[in-house]
């Protein structure tokens, strides 16, 4: 289950993949594009709405004006009614909900509505609050009705007033169909650039797609070229990139082909070095048994003589037995699998004597494993063979090295230490450095401090080095067991 703090990281847009955070960026431009426009454009709808209103409605009162004054001069309230009726039948594109004529003292002369606004009847106050003074027409978008008042003058006397709502329903509508209209083209838009956006910033980041999944495969197994048919064009930015990444991947399989076979060069070589040895090793034992076979052949009736001379030939004959079984364990391959025993540890001062005599070194060996460990014998077999060689070739002659081999926990745990000149810094941080490249190559021989390192690294072990307080260098090498044994003993 993941942790609430990797849940929020998953959350958080910066965390979000480019293909969608680009559509979503391009979509809330287009919201606030959208939002700009629509604004603007019934800005416009409004003014223009309001202007077409005020102009036909001034013209409806200028007309209704013209025709009721002088009947408001004599008080004719019949006059008045039948001006109302002809202007309602002369203005059929304005829908008028009512007009009311008022004369002098503020009384009703006539109305549409007479039910309404009776004659001679003052007008409501809160019908004349809907009437704005110095205003020709005042919208009320809330009721859909706009008001407009024009005042009667006559000698520049005021004579009355003529009051008309107007029915602005329609307006209201086309209003409504506009901002619906719209928004669902905005939508429609929104919708069509954000996809649009979002299947061509997938196909622009296709390459970068291709070049991340072969950088992850690299991580797993052997570095793989991008192939020929996803490359694309060759002039292009990507196509360039492509081409360069795999003469990269070309130069560091090379190199990984030229380390391997160095490698195997330089472990040969290590074994040419321990042969020497061991003919040598093989020729004392050898010796001994012929001379223990001559003495049979001339004193082979004496008991005395026949029992020494059988005891030495099976000393010799062990002896050879367990310095090329020692070989044998080492080098084979089939090893790699086994558990790390006592035995391997024995089986190393074997291969190792020759060499101590050749440089006349004093060995303090102590091996302290009980049990058979989870570890992989073959590969810290090579990597503690390899320590050791190096130790012989960087100590003094007649000087002393040691090897401590132990369990400590679930861990196998060796330290090869000598009394050479010391570490030098910079192969120091080249150990310390999980996953490093080759490193430098030395001047003690065997497999060098890059194979050690790869070994103990493939068993998914670590390597540190310190120098002594007397005099030299310790290296620690410590290897887990395996999660099988761990789970059986748990």
């Amino acid at each position: 289950m993941s942790s609430p703090s990797r849940l929020a990281a998953g959350l958080s847009p910066w965390d979000w993949p480019i293909a969608v955070k680009v559509p979503i960026v391009v979509a809330l431009l287009m919201i606030c594009v959208s939002a700009v426009i629509t604004n603007v454009v019934l800005a416009r709808l409004n003014d223009t709405q309001e202007q077409h209103l005020t102009e036909l409605t001034g013209a409806y009162l200028d007309g209704l004006s013209t025709s009721v004054q002088p009947h408001v001069l004599r008080q004719d309230v019949w006059e008045v009614f039948d001006a109302l009726d002809r202007s309602a039948r002369l203005y059929q594109g304005l829908t008028v909900a009512w007009t009311t004529v008022t004369g002098e003292g503020g009384l009703v002369l006539a109305s549409s509505h007479p039910e309404d606004f009776p004659s001679q009847i003052a007008l409501p106050t809160a019908v004349k609050q809907l009437f704005k003074p110095g205003s020709d027409i005042t919208l009320d978008i809330v009721t859909r009705r706009a008001h407009a008042l024009r005042r009667l003058t006559y000698q520049g006397q005021d004579i009355g007033a003529i009051y008309a709502e107007i029915d602005i329903s329609r307006l209201m509508v086309v209003r409504s169909d506009v901002l619906l209209t719209l928004i669902m083209t905005n939508v429609g838009l929104t919708v069509l650039f954000a996809g649009l956006g979002y299947a061509t910033v997938r196909r622009m980041l296709r390459p970068i797609r291709i070049l991340s999944q072969h950088l992850d495969r690299s991580r797993r197994g052997p570095i793989e070229p991008i192939p020929a048919h996803a490359i694309g064009r060759k002039r292009s930015e990507f196509g360039r990139l492509f081409r360069r990444y795999n003469a990269l991947v070309e130069a560091v399989n090379e190199r990984e082909k030229l380390d391997a076979k160095l490698a195997e060069e330089e472990k040969l070589a290590s074994l040419g070095r321990l042969a020497s040895g061991m003919a040598h090793e093989i020729n004392n034992p050898l010796g001994g048994m012929l001379n223990a076979l001559d003495s049979l052949k001339k004193h082979g009736d004496r008991e005395g003589v026949r029992d020494t001379s059988i005891r030495l030939i099976e000393q010799g004959l062990l002896g050879i037995r367990d310095l090329v079984r020692s070989s044998l364990m080492t080098y084979r391959s089939d090893c790699r699998n086994l558990d790390f025993t006592r035995r391997d540890v024995d089986d190393l001062r074997l291969l190792l004597k020759p060499e101590l005599k050749r440089r006349q070194l004093e060995c303090e060996w102590s091996n302290e494993i009980a049990d058979p460990l989870a570890v992989p014998a073959g590969p810290v077999r090579d990597a503690i063979l390899n320590l050791l060689l190096n130790a012989c070739g960087a100590s003094p002659e007649r000087g002393r090295i040691r090897l401590s081999a132990r369990a400590e926990g679930r861990a196998l745990v060796v330290r090869v230490e000598d009394e050479g000149p010391g570490f030098p810094a910079g192969l120091k941080a080249y150990l310390a450095e999980p996953h490093a490249g080759r490193a430098p190559v030395d001047g003690h021989g065997g497999l060098g401090l890059w194979m050690v390192k790869r070994l103990i690294e493939d068993t998914g072990g670590s390597i540190r080095a310190e120098d002594r307080v007397e005099r030299g260098t310790r290296i620690t090498l410590t290897v887990q067991c395996r999660r099988q044994e761990l789970e059986h003993v748990a």
